[in-house]
């Protein structure tokens, strides 16, 4: 097996057209002086075109979508391709190494962007990423996970309101979009505050592959690509439009004891259904809850031990008609 150079930045200018390179991308160093990287995966095309960037595992245990992009990139012919595809697998390495969501000093990588040149360890390896990932990009697609304990649809948060975003969303074809404007420390919301388009894809639940959401996502990115002209249209199945949801909460436990959340991710409730039963130590029902309104399960908690303040599914609210989307008939 060749070995794999190590690059202080992405120079896609100078690597060859019409091939896949593969890079590991200094971004800090750690207290012994040896650089920490992240893997990247740059496919030059032949033409010249926009830069889609992918990335995964912000947060160490979401490996669902290091997956989609090792699928993505066994298919992708890059002397068919007009532009570039830059992806990073795995983007926390401390924490990755940790099999966490957060790095062992207990940081949450996706709560620190755009961060800082002259910041802290966390800040500094997302003033990194910024520079020398995002810069060079038209467009991001960032994918995630549920995190423990909880599961995920295959959902998107994406502002709505931003064409471009838009369209990557409902090309993307979840099962659920989440109009969700990016205006917070995470990685989409800088990148967005950078003017690169920017959406956030939930791909199902951590520390597993699940085939069928990784293949459905495959499908999507390969979607948004032939869309913006990088890869020759072909008929795709896009499959049934997904619920748009205006907005969304989390419901959560206001006492302690073991916790069974009634329906599954993607399943509709009216108003008033029950949703949750607790029991006690002793196998005594002691609180349900009830839908606060009508909705759709975006995501669920599966772990049953659950203190007071423990989350029990995440509610969304399915926009009513004339909410900004995109029309199927324009896909």
């Amino acid at each position: 097996m060749s070995t794999v150079p190590t690059i202080d930045r992405i120079d896609l200018e100078h690597l060859a057209a019409g091939r896949v390179h593969r890079r590991w991308l200094r971004l800090v160093d750690d207290a012994l002086g040896r650089p920490m990287c992240v893997p990247v995966l740059a496919a030059k095309g032949a033409e010249p075109g926009p830069t889609l960037g992918i990335c995964a595992a912000v947060h160490g245990d979401e490996v669902n979508g290091a997956a989609v992009i090792h699928r993505l990139f066994q298919r992708l012919d890059a002397s068919k391709l007009n532009g570039n595809v830059v992806a990073i697998p795995v983007v926390n390495v401390p924490a990755y190494h940790a099999q966490q969501r957060r790095t062992p000093h207990g940081f949450d990588l996706n709560h620190h962007f755009p961060g800082r040149a002259d910041g802290n360890d966390i800040e500094v390896y997302a003033h990194r990423l910024m520079e020398r990932f995002v810069s060079h990009l038209d467009m991001l697609v960032d994918l995630h996970t549920a995190s423990r304990g909880r599961a995920n649809s295959l959902y998107i948060r994406a502002d709505m309101t931003h064409p471009v975003s838009a369209k990557m969303a409902y090309l993307q074809r979840p099962q659920i979009i989440l109009d969700n404007p990016a205006s917070d420390l995470t990685l989409r919301g800088a990148a967005h505050a950078r003017g690169v388009a920017s959406i956030t894809v939930e791909v199902g639940n951590p520390s597993r592959f699940q085939p069928e959401y990784i293949r459905s996502s495959v499908v999507g990115l390969r979607s948004i690509l032939s869309d913006q002209g990088m890869l020759h249209r072909r008929p795709i199945d896009l499959g049934p439009p997904p619920v748009i949801c205006s907005s969304s909460h989390w419901l959560y436990t206001d006492q302690g004891g073991l916790l069974d959340v009634l329906p599954k991710v993607t399943d509709r409730v009216e108003q008033g259904q029950e949703i949750a039963r607790m029991v006690d130590a002793f196998g005594r029902t002691i609180r349900t809850w009830a839908a606060p309104h009508e909705g759709i399960v975006i995501g669920r908690a599966v772990d049953p031990v659950a203190a007071s303040g423990a989350r029990i599914l995440h509610l969304g609210r399915i926009a009513e008609e004339g909410h900004p989307m995109i029309p199927r008939d324009d896909v």
